[in-house]
């Protein structure tokens, strides 16, 4: 009879096996960290809020109700909000990754004159900014205000993602260009056609995170945009949730306060369910390409 063959783990002296334990353990409890508010939020979006204080979790389904997701998707500003939404973030999503991909490009050739100076200036504006006052009087001297632009432009370029991309770049093979010069290729059919279909990893990771943070994003729509219409998904649930939230001094109908009460705090899970459920579809998509782009930056500096 064979002897089994050894488990890889078995091979392993026992230093390595006590750290490898441990680093399973602390991954386990950061896993559990993560799903167990999830699994809450998902099940209590169900319960009636009542329920939910005094009993906790319940999975009898005569507690449940759907009455926050109907009153959220009865709602028509909140469709309205949605697809305000998903236009800004594809729209911030497409500009930004290319402006970062064209700043990035020379920033990683060695030979660009004035990379010194150009990189000095990108670093400084990542820790020094203008302030939200006059980002404002700016937004409103260009005539920007309450417009899409006043999303999509102000921070379509990230500084972070323009070196993550320029390290991807640099890791790169230089044969590969030299090939391509070889064949007659000038600067703008390597980078078009022969570079950036490479760094589809880095594409893509850049691509979910301004997704991820634009649909996210409510601030500057609050500050920027005064027309309802023009208003994002993540700004409209904030509207329902404020105006469903009892008013300090509201005594007289204590009946009218608890009933605005409870349901604002129903809408509460309902809204972080829905505004998540995009995400959630999204990012397996990515998944395959997000493990390959976030380490670009490991590589070399």
């Amino acid at each position: 009879m064979e002897k089994k063959k050894k488990s890889e783990f078995s091979k392993y002296p026992v230093e390595d096996k006590t750290i490898l334990i441990i680093g399973y353990i602390l991954l386990g409890l950061f896993i559990v960290a993560i799903i167990l508010p999830m699994v809450y939020i998902i099940l209590a979006s169900f319960i009636d809020p009542i329920v939910l204080q005094n009993s906790g979790i319940t999975f009898d389904f005569s507690k449940w109700t759907l009455t926050a997701y109907q009153r959220v998707l009865s709602n028509s500003q909140i469709w309205v909000g949605f697809k305000n939404a998903l236009i800004y973030s594809i729209l911030f999503t497409f500009i930004s990754v290319i402006v970062t991909l064209l700043a990035a490009y020379p920033m990683s050739r060695p030979d660009f004159k004035g990379k010194g100076f150009f990189n000095i200036l990108f670093v400084i504006t990542m820790f020094f900014g203008g302030g939200l006052i006059p980002t404002y009087l700016l937004i409103s001297s260009l005539g920007m205000l309450d417009t899409i632009w006043a999303i999509l432009i102000p921070g379509a370029f990230s500084v972070w993602n323009m070196i993550i991309a320029r390290t991807y770049y640099m890791g790169i093979p230089r044969d590969l260009q030299e090939a391509s010069e070889i064949d007659g290729a000038d600067e703008m059919v390597y980078f078009f056609q022969i570079l950036l279909p490479v760094c589809t990893p880095i594409i893509a990771t850049i691509s979910m995170w301004q997704f991820v943070g634009m649909w996210n994003s409510y601030f500057d729509a609050m500050i920027y945009l005064n027309s309802a219409s023009k208003q994002p998904l993540q700004l409209v649930l904030r509207s329902i949730l404020i105006q469903n939230q009892p008013e300090a001094g509201m005594v007289s109908d204590m009946q009218s306060t608890a009933e605005r009460a409870r349901l604002a705090e129903l809408l509460k899970y309902a809204t972080i369910i829905i505004s998540s459920i995009p995400l959630m579809i999204m990012y397996p998509f990515f998944q395959k390409y997000f493990d390959n782009g976030i380490m670009a930056g490991a590589i070399k500096g």
